[in-house]
């Protein structure tokens, strides 16, 4: 499918859901400075094409523009004549959608996850047992374990995929950049609402429970 096949509705749709998120994230305080990014798929996937909206790069998240966002390709290449580029971490969207097939994407960050992925460094995940908010990732057994990934943060974005393609768990729609913040994924912009939220929980969960049981 060329980007030009794809209905006008549907990319009305993807920029009204990541207008809606972008304003609830950003009441959280999840988008800092400029930081922070956002993706909704649209049409249809293969893994070797499909196209998605994304924030543009150095914009402002607590405010609307008609410069928010652009469409690109599974290349990370905007589909349109704009000015506008995608976000720098755009190349780690791409990997995601190609390895998942995901309908959105959302990138945030928090104090909590920059701290525990620093504290769980050397082990390359963030260990969470039994804890309710598992269930928000579709995972349903009783007294669960999970890991979450943790991969490298290099000013080169290039040189994060690659741990991106070797780290990621499909059993976690979520990976986390150390000292930097999470990327969650679900079906459609719902899912992955949800699965951001539950893993913003979890970590801070995991942060109080490690600092009252001593940790420095």
């Amino acid at each position: 499918m060329a980007f030009s096949d794809i209905k006008l509705e549907q990319k009305q749709q993807a920029l009204a859901e990541l207008r809606s998120v972008k304003e609830l994230f950003a009441s959280r305080g999840w988008f800092a400075g400029t930081s922070g990014n956002l993706s909704v798929r649209v049409g249809d996937y293969t893994p070797d094409e499909f196209y998605f909206a994304i924030t543009a790069s150095g914009k402002d998240k607590t405010v609307h523009t008609p410069e928010d966002y652009l469409f690109v390709d599974k290349d990370g290449k905007a589909c349109e004549a704009t000015s506008l580029k995608p976000s720098a971490e755009t190349l780690i969207h791409n990997e995601i959608y190609r390895l998942t097939g995901a309908g959105a994407i959302f990138h945030v960050h928090s104090v909590y996850s920059a701290v525990i992925s620093e504290w769980f460094w050397e082990r390359k995940a963030v260990p969470v047992d039994g804890v309710e908010l598992i269930k928000g990732l579709n995972i349903w057994e009783e007294e669960a374990h999970i890991d979450i990934p943790i991969v490298s943060n290099f000013a080169e974005i290039p040189r994060i995929v690659p741990e991106v393609t070797e780290r990621l768990d499909k059993r976690i729609p979520g990976i986390i950049l150390r000292k930097h913040g999470i990327y969650a994924w679900g079906a459609n912009a719902f899912e992955a609402k949800r699965h951001i939220e539950s893993f913003e929980f979890l970590f801070e969960y995991v942060y109080r429970w490690e600092m009252l049981n001593g940790r420095k």
